[in-house]
């Protein structure tokens, strides 16, 4: 009787039954990749830059430095949620995204096209939202408000870096046109770098008395963590635990240390010795220079553009320096660091040299025609939107603090704190 009981069963098992569909799952892997990459942009942003900023600014002000990054972190990560990821990346026009992931709503379980969830690419966009805004908060050190400076870094981002990040990664216009950025040369940098120079000429200079950084010790430091953090920068643009991921960190940390090198010989030559903060400097402008290319040329050429970036900003800062009260240099390191490399990019790309090639039929001239319309477009409304904004809020808040206040030191002024006991 069992082979007889047994029949239904094995006949049941025969019959064709409907097909499920196969639910795609993200990569574990790569998924913890781009988080662990979103941490290391965030080092950069928060300790890496606070440390910066607090060192390039007086005794008297470094702790309203670092209140000043801290409070832009937050005021941007939470404007993220609320409306930039989706302006970016929901379906939109070739100006501005869609509302479709406002408030992070109906994000997928598998971002589109990729291993990871949704989730994750948001977490790491918004790495490097808060990495280009605290760049920004650099524009004020020593004379700012902390409270307009709050205000401020939001609004910035929904009306400049916003736009500049659709039309660039999101599928806008300068996408179309061939625009290339593997990892922010031309969003984050570029972009927070012209911002920077709006502001400060906004701003305007500092008042004598405070009008040099403190500790030069420090923003070594904070230097340091941001080399390390953009490493992250640059291999979650990869979107997962890849080849290209190592490559990029490679190159980012290859062009940070020609940039490094480069800068300390040309100290040497120009004036007699090599400046510690001069390696710090190179290897930003390096690192800056190497972010629209990290993963699309060879490691020889990303030595020559971090060299090349070091050069340039080397050569401009004292130019710079005349005209905008810049404290931590990030107009000319990665504001022209970044351009610099922009437009080197359609070079050290070609195979020759040890790059990936272009895609196509486009050619070296195309690729530079539409370098330069991508730094030209860019450049121009980062300074106006910034000039803008700063107008905008203005009317609400005063951006500079009294002279009093400049002369007691922001930290007392402001905060009723200090960072160090110089009683």
């Amino acid at each position: 009787m069992r082979p007889f009981l047994a029949l239904p069963f094995a006949m049941a098992l025969l019959t064709p039954q409907a097909a499920f569909a196969q639910v795609a799952a993200a990569d574990s892997g790569d998924t913890a990749w781009m988080m662990l990459c979103a941490m290391l942009v965030l080092l950069a942003a928060l300790p890496g830059l606070a440390l910066r900023l607090a060192g390039a600014s007086s005794v008297r002000s470094a702790l309203c430095a670092m209140a000043q990054n801290m409070g832009v972190a937050a005021g941007v990560s939470l404007a993220w949620a609320i409306a930039a990821y989706s302006l970016i990346y929901a379906p939109g026009d070739a100006w501005l995204g869609g509302s479709g992931n406002l408030l992070l709503a109906n994000l997928a379980a598998l971002r589109e096209g990729m291993t990871v969830p949704e989730s994750a690419f948001v977490l790491f966009q918004m790495s490097l939202a808060v990495f280009a805004a605290c760049l920004v908060g650099g524009a004020v050190v020593d004379r700012g408000r902390t409270g307009w400076m709050v205000l401020f870094a939001p609004l910035w981002l929904l009306l400049v870096y916003v736009p500049v990040a659709h039309w660039t990664w999101g599928g806008g216009w300068l996408a179309g046109l061939g625009v290339m950025d593997f990892a922010g040369g031309l969003v984050v940098h570029l972009c927070a770098g012209f911002s920077v120079l709006s502001l400060t000429l906004i701003a305007g200079r500092r008042a004598s008395a405070t009008a040099s950084g403190h500790a030069p010790v420090l923003g070594m430091a904070g230097g340091a963590l941001i080399w390390l953090g953009l490493a992250g920068g640059v291999g979650g643009w990869a979107l997962g635990a890849t080849d290209d991921a190592a490559t990029a960190i490679l190159n980012g940390h290859f062009a940070a240390c020609a940039g490094a090198l480069g800068w300390m010989a040309l100290d040497r030559v120009l004036s007699g010795r090599a400046a510690a903060t001069g390696a710090v400097s190179g290897a930003l402008a390096g690192i800056a220079a190497i972010a629209a290319s990290a993963a699309l040329v060879g490691a020889g050429g990303a030595m020559l553009i971090g060299l090349a970036a070091a050069a340039i900003c080397r050569g401009i800062i004292g130019f710079i320096g005349k005209r905008a009260d810049d404290p931590a240099r990030i107009f000319v390191l990665h504001g022209i660091g970044g351009l610099a490399g922009v437009l080197l990019l359609p070079v050290f790309i070609l195979p020759m040299l040890g790059g990936v090639g272009f895609e196509g039929a486009i050619s070296l001239s195309d690729a530079m025609l539409s370098q330069i319309t991508g730094v030209a477009a860019v450049a121009l409304w980062s300074m106006a939107g910034t000039a803008i904004a700063a107008l905008l809020i203005s009317m609400l808040l005063p951006l500079r603090a009294s002279a009093k206040e400049e002369e007691t030191g922001l930290d007392m002024a402001l905060h009723g704190e200090q960072a160090w006991d110089i009683h």
